[in-house]
């Protein structure tokens, strides 16, 4: 997917995007929200969406630059997803997580 298409949530998330496309990494972005939760009648009353789905490797991604101590919300949403979506790979991209991978893209382009 092209980037100039997208409009993204965060910076962080077009930042991860452009770096997917200078690897020629197909994605697509918040392709689909899963339910987590779901009400005494069985409808679904909350769902997770991760950022971004690499369908060459099957697997979501979700990113979030807040500090540590803020992450129990997504990790929350992601060990519900788990459990409730056993089949579907995850990877939550934390803070630090992009600050490596940012950093090492900026080592090659310099």
């Amino acid at each position: 997917m092209a980037m100039s298409r997208v409009t993204f949530a965060h910076a962080s998330e077009a930042e991860l995007a452009r770096l997917f496309d200078f690897y020629r990494i197909t994605w697509q972005y918040e392709p689909r929200s899963f339910p987590i939760a779901w009400n005494e009648n069985g409808r679904p009353v909350e769902f997770f969406t991760p950022d971004f789905y690499l369908p060459e490797h099957d697997l979501y991604v979700e990113v979030t630059v807040a500090k540590p101590a803020r992450n129990t919300r997504k990790n929350r949403k992601l060990r519900l997803m788990r459990s409730h979506h056993p089949r579907v790979n995850v990877k939550l991209f934390t803070r630090r997580d992009v600050e490596r991978v940012f950093s090492r893209s900026m080592k090659r382009v310099s």
